[in-house]
């Protein structure tokens, strides 16, 4: 049963643009429920050129908290009154809580939330190799993510130098263990040997942040696509993880490949879940937050009526 909403319900919600797609209304809805929180929780599309304007707006109407998604994380770094150490160091910022003197504090819980799931999974990441796909923003999460799991060797694929470059130069003072990779076009001749090829091969964790294989409206043929080539797919040990930051389809191609080869698949939900959970406890105060109420409302979005899981 849905809660009434009177004039006395508390705003928290999502920035981006766009945002009507994203699963976070309905993740926190369903939290705010079953805490008994006279919250909700909306999706909040901005502008980049109205994005400090609708900030004011939201802590003049006492919002509680928000999240921040694409294209954002990084204005509204600039926008805060304060920030995390993570957030600061990372120059990226998905969570904003509210400052006591007035503004925002900004953090980012993408760390924790892509942190959630391998540790989960109870598999010892200390002195580790890992390969990251992509060099967006994503992958600087990823990155430090990777560094406090423990990894010993964190390699870096992207197919644009400059913003390879620009990413190592900007984590390397923190990320010592973080090298590049020469990421080539998928190749025709699958007997070619690559960097990227003989890495895969040595590498415990592969985490793809590209967004290569994602569900598209307007491209019938996006989730068909692999990051990797065929070749490369070969390179995986059936002992590795592969970790896919995409959630639409599922599996994505990726992790259908992976799978057959006896790697295993993780998607991106649950780092948006736990993610969002984390952001909830700071904004609510409340750490027993109803983690799996999350997880199925966001399977449910996922997943149409009649469908099945």
């Amino acid at each position: 049963m849905t809660p009434s909403i009177s004039g006395h319900t508390a705003l928290a919600g999502v920035l981006g643009n766009p945002v009507h797609h994203s699963l976070s209304p309905a993740m926190h809805n369903a939290a705010l429920e079953e805490l008994g929180l006279d919250w909700v929780y909306l999706a909040l599309p901005a502008a980049a050129d109205q994005l400090e304007a609708v900030l004011r707006g939201l802590e003049a109407v006492d919002c509680r908290g928000l999240n921040v998604t694409l294209p954002h994380k990084q204005a509204v770094a600039g926008l805060c009154r304060t920030l995390s150490p993570l957030a600061e160091r990372l120059g990226a910022v998905n969570t904003l809580v509210r400052h006591p003197q007035g503004g925002w504090r900004g953090d980012n819980t993408d760390v924790a939330g892509f942190l959630a799931p391998l540790r989960a999974g109870g598999r010892d990441w200390q002195g580790k190799r890992a390969v990251v796909l992509g060099c967006g923003g994503s992958a600087r999460a990823v990155v430090a993510a990777l560094v406090e799991l423990g990894c010993g060797s964190i390699e870096l694929a992207g197919r644009n130098a400059a913003k390879q470059e620009a990413l190592l130069a900007s984590c390397r003072c923190w990320a010592p263990q973080l090298e590049a990779l020469t990421w080539q076009p998928q190749t025709t001749q699958p007997c070619q040997s690559t960097g990227l090829e003989s890495a895969l091969a040595e590498a415990s964790l592969v985490v793809n942040t590209t967004p290569v294989g994602m569900a598209s409206a307007s491209d019938p043929g996006a989730a068909s696509r692999c990051p990797l080539s065929p070749v490369e797919l070969e390179a995986l040990p059936p002992q590795s993880c592969v970790y896919d930051l995409i959630y639409t389809p599922r599996p994505t191609a990726l992790l259908a490949a992976a799978a057959a080869r006896g790697c295993e698949a993780l998607d991106g939900l649950e780092m948006l879940v736990q993610q969002g959970a984390a952001a909830l406890r700071q904004w609510s105060g409340i750490d027993a937050v109803p983690v799996a109420a999350m997880r199925a409302a966001a399977l449910a979005q996922l997943s149409p009526p009649g469908t099945g899981p």
